[in-house]
């Protein structure tokens, strides 16, 4: 008899983790709370365009997206573009991300760019990440590139996105990033980056096709208020004041919200998804009718600007419109975070005036703000240790988010690489 499996999340790691099970035979039901498929990836109307709320790219590393997307014979949808660089810094755009950029940049020494550029050339080179699981991010790139360096190029970055969590993040899970970036060139001085046409939508759209072709069902608007144990056994789930029956229940939700839904786990599990911290995010998205830079990815160091940084999204995509997103992470608990909409496009407004004087107000056509509580896990030194098995002690139930991926950062590939190695355990149990 096939065992009744409910997925928890339809994000990339949720619907990974069904496109798998239908190729083992099972037939999965998918429940998302939003209206939609896709979690941070998914898709929206922007002034008759569709793009996605938060803004993604594709490195050519990312090994199990591209193995996806020609399965599902979608090759031919991504496209690579050499992609440039810059620094707002000192009150000036500078060229940046290649070895002659850093030496051409203004606010550094010759001996804190050496050691700057020493640091990105190894941290890229280097494999095994787990000597440094000894060190915090802070003190791993300061013993690197020293305190100048770090004062320019890394201070603002991280205390504009990680704030009081800055000095307890984990130097793999940084690293990672690094490496991740570096490894997608054709050479020094050229970054490749890839980008779908139609977005992320594209192929989450085609992997739901294929689910629910081979009997998967999604029910969207389906947030889960329980997860029922009995016992130390899974049971099932109560969506919309209904109780459902299933034998397996398998989460892909951030674990905070794991705590919430599933009160009656071991209490030391219960404490540690509890512990988790997961920062939010709000990212204003513009649409202009012209360029604000010829950059895709603008780091931003200025005392006049709350950010790390400007992605300049059709310097990839040219498909969608001259598109910037402006992303702003934070704890939810900052006073800023509680702020109205309308306060983060006036400030973003003034930044793009600051960097580009040529734009005004004339200039932007269409804005809007999305929102997102559980956007980013926070990780710190030896994350690892502080998780469970995504298989619990409870007969029946799985849970992982994208921190079970460790250290990679969350991302598309990333996701769908773990959720589809998590349904084979699920299967194999």
């Amino acid at each position: 008899m096939h065992k009744k499996i409910a997925i928890i999340g339809a994000g990339p790691m949720g619907l990974a983790v069904a496109y798998q099970l239908i190729k083992e035979g099972c037939k999965p039901i998918i429940f998302e709370a939003d209206d939609r498929i896709g979690g941070m990836a998914a898709m929206f109307d922007f002034g008759g365009v569709e793009i996605e709320r938060y803004y993604h790219f594709h490195c050519t590393s990312d090994d199990d997206f591209l193995k996806v997307l020609k399965e599902l014979d979608l090759e031919d949808k991504l496209h690579w573009k050499c992609t440039k660089m810059g620094y707002w810094y000192n009150s000036k755009l500078q060229e940046w991300g290649n070895p002659l950029a850093l030496l051409k940049f203004e606010g550094l020494s010759m001996i804190a760019k050496f050691r700057y550029g020493l640091h990105a050339f190894l941290a890229t080179k280097r494999d095994n990440w787990k000597p440094l699981e000894k060190y915090d991010a802070v003190t791993w790139i300061k013993t690197w590139v020293g305190k100048e360096a770090y004062a320019v190029l890394w201070s603002k970055l991280f205390a504009q996105k990680f704030y009081e969590y800055t000095d307890n993040l984990s130097a793999p899970w940084i690293w990672s990033r690094i490496r991740r970036i570096g490894r997608s060139r054709y050479n020094l001085f050229s970054e490749k980056l890839g980008y779908l046409s139609g977005g992320s939508g594209t192929y989450m759209n085609a992997m739901k096709i294929y689910i629910e072709q081979y009997g998967g069902t999604f029910k969207l608007n389906s947030a889960v208020s329980k997860i029922v144990i009995k016992n130390g056994v899974t049971k099932g789930l109560i969506v919309k004041d209904e109780y459902l029956e299933f034998d397996t229940v398998i989460s892909t939700i951030p674990l905070p919200l794991v705590a919430k839904i599933a009160r009656d786990l071991p209490s030391d599990i219960l404490d540690m998804f509890q512990s988790k911290i997961n920062i939010a995010g709000v990212c204003v998205i513009v649409k202009l009718d012209k360029p604000l830079t010829e950059n895709f990815w603008l780091n931003t160091n200025d005392e006049s600007m709350d950010i790390p940084g400007i992605i300049e999204y059709s310097n990839l995509n040219a498909e969608v419109g001259h598109i910037v997103y402006v992303p702003y992470y934070m704890p939810q608990s900052n006073l800023m975070y509680k702020e109205k909409d309308e306060v983060y496009i006036e400030k973003v407004y003034q930044y793009f005036k600051t960097i580009n004087p040529r734009i005004s107000d004339e200039n932007i056509l269409e804005v809007c703000v999305h929102r997102y509580h559980y956007a980013q896990p926070i990780c710190p030194p030896n994350y690892l240790k502080t998780l469970p098995d995504a298989k619990l002690p409870i007969e029946g139930l799985w849970v992982a988010d994208t921190s079970y991926y460790y250290p990679e950062d969350r991302g598309i590939s990333e996701s769908i690489g773990y959720g589809r190695s998590l349904a084979k355990r699920v299967v194999d149990d």
